[in-house]
């Protein structure tokens, strides 16, 4: 009896719930006397339940369980919020005394901290690092492992060097300069599943000072050790640019032009980077552009290395045949380049054929021009997503990047749209053409005199008379080579004669004479050179019958390429 009147007044505000358990208390005459005696007093309860607000509160809060339960509730929020302020507090205090730093592996200053990383005495004593092959864009020894130096008598070299690098997902510490850094490499999956690095340096210290040496430092070390180098950057998938490589520099004088062209190129582009104020002033947009235009292999892309290095400028390849390239992207990646670079455009003429024709006869190309007039550029071609709007936009609108030198080359100069040829893209257009005498004269000096340009033989009475620069085999004196090179048939080359000077300047006017003006390019010269590298008077012998086969070659080739246009129109006619 007592039992049932307990459940009835735990649940004397729900009526049907009181029914349930009255019907399965039926089972005993006792319970079910009892039952009958309740429900009065339950139908009473239920018609008293509060139906405002401030008596439902009162109501609830008269429940007992329901008052410890809020109590528990309200003890644990507040013991989870002094948990948290407490972490807060803590990290906050400790952040304090340190400054933490995070490089990602596709910008330049993982490169900086990379390179500097290897070089410190205390990372290289280090006990969890990972040894790596990598150069960080820097082909040189600044970050080669000591006693791992070339053997200098060697002729095969050994290759890559190694490297420390820091281990990933292992936390390093040093000290520099009396103070505590601590690093650790983390990786990360990226874009296309490709596997990201980010390098992280806590340093224990309250202001930035140690922060901006290190980083003056790393800066400082990865430009001593690209001293002699340029760097190359192209563009990803994720319209950003990736360093690629560092290639050494290429002086100018080993640029074989027709006079007066290298000294325009540098001396208007030194006139361009110094007179950024000048431009400021009358309010002209401060970009530059040069359109080299002319045959294959006539020194176009070697002049634009070399300007390069001359004068300290980084390169960057913008591919407009790269897939999945837009307009969109493409403005992108000019305006994401920096203020002092050099932008090149290789083939620019590419981005808007479907057909790639690199035949350097005149007729050939005024045929791809005709071809190409009949597609509308401005409206791109089916392999492109380039549209010359686009480009065009991305050269000289309102979001295109100032300060930058921008270098387009291209083998069809007649095909390419007035618009894009204009001043303010293209201020100065170059044409480069086949190979002078004058040209090959001055190449094969370049490959045979000495670097010292002095006299090798000063003792040789014989250079005190007119000499043609042919000489006896027996009387002439042998030096023998350190390293013997390797011929590209394969075989070994013979010890090469010791010439003067003269000799040397005799036999280049013997070489330009055997080179016909304007038909060869350089970069058949320079790969005929190549093969008589110390060999210079058997050049000259064998020079007319070079050229004649080069002749021969080319009469081939036109005779290969102007009949299948023939075929098609009488086809086309039938």
């Amino acid at each position: 009896m007592d039992m049932a009147q307990q459940v009835f007044s735990l649940l004397n505000n729900n009526a049907p719930i009181a029914q349930s358990v009255m019907n399965c208390l039926n089972g005993t005459p006792e319970l079910a006397n009892a039952t009958a005696t309740m429900l009065p007093q339950m139908g009473a309860t239920t018609s008293n339940f509060p139906k405002d607000l401030p008596s439902l509160i009162t109501f609830f809060f008269s429940i007992s369980a329901l008052r410890e339960w809020l109590k528990i509730l309200v003890f644990g929020s507040c013991l989870e919020s002094l948990r948290r302020l407490s972490l807060h507090l803590y990290y906050k205090i400790y952040n304090s005394f340190f400054i933490t730093a995070r490089f990602e592996e596709d910008d330049i200053c993982y490169d900086w901290l990379c390179l500097w990383l290897s070089q410190q005495k205390t990372w290289k004593q280090a006990r969890d690092v990972q040894v790596s092959n990598r150069t960080f864009g820097l082909d040189s020894d600044a970050t080669m492992i000591e006693g791992e130096e070339d053997d200098p008598t060697s002729i095969v070299h050994g290759g890559r060097q190694l490297a420390y690098m820091p281990a990933a997902n292992t936390v390093q510490t040093m000290w520099w300069k009396g103070t505590w850094i601590r690093t650790i490499r983390t990786q990360r999956e990226g874009h296309y599943g490709r596997r990201e690095d980010i390098l992280e340096l806590c340093i224990l210290s309250r202001s930035h000072t140690v922060l901006n040496e290190i980083l003056i430092a790393a800066k400082k070390t990865h430009r001593e050790a690209q001293q002699n180098m340029i760097s190359v950057y192209v563009s990803d998938s994720n319209n950003s640019w990736r360093h690629i490589a560092s290639r050494p520099k290429r002086p100018l004088t080993s640029i074989i032009l027709d006079p007066g062209l290298k000294d325009l190129l540098v001396d208007d582009a030194r006139d361009f980077l110094a007179s950024k104020k000048w431009y400021a002033t009358r309010g002209i947009p401060f970009r530059r552009g040069y359109l080299l235009y002319g045959a294959p292999g006539s020194g176009k892309t070697s002049i634009i290395h070399s300007l390069a290095g001359e004068l300290g400028l980084d390169v960057y390849v913008v591919s407009l045949s790269r897939s999945g390239l837009d307009d969109s992207a493409l403005n992108e990646l000019i305006a994401d380049l920096p203020e002092k670079c050099i932008a090149l455009m290789e083939d620019i003429d590419a981005a808007f054929s479907q057909t790639l024709n690199r035949d350097a006869d005149e007729s050939d190309d005024e045929d791809d021009a005709k071809k190409d007039k009949k597609q509308d550029p401005r409206h791109g071609s089916s392999t492109s997503k380039i549209t010359l709007s686009g480009l065009l936009n991305a050269l000289d609108g309102v979001a295109a990047q100032e300060g930058r030198i921008l270098f387009a080359t291209t083998n069809k100069y007649n095909s390419l749209d007035p618009a894009l040829c204009r001043p303010g893209r293209m201020d100065i257009h170059i044409e480069f053409k086949l190979a002078s005498k004058l040209q090959a004269r001055d190449l094969f000096r370049c490959f045979y005199v000495p670097d010292s340009q002095v006299d090798v033989d000063n003792k040789d009475t014989s250079d005190t008379k007119t000499d043609s620069g042919y000489s006896s085999d027996s009387n002439d004196e042998k030096v023998h080579s350190k390293h013997t090179p390797i011929s590209f048939n394969g075989e070994t080359h013979h010890h090469t004669t010791k010439l003067s000077v003269k000799q040397i300047e005799a036999l280049a006017d013997q070489f330009a004479e055997a080179i016909p003006e304007r038909e060869c390019s350089m970069a058949s010269l320079q790969g005929f050179l190549m093969g008589y590298k110390i060999r210079p008077r058997q050049a000259v012998l064998e020079a007319t019958t070079w050229v004649e086969k080069e002749r021969a070659a080319a009469l081939a080739k036109k005779a290969k390429v102007v009949d299948v246009p023939q075929a098609s129109v009488v086809a086309t006619s039938s």
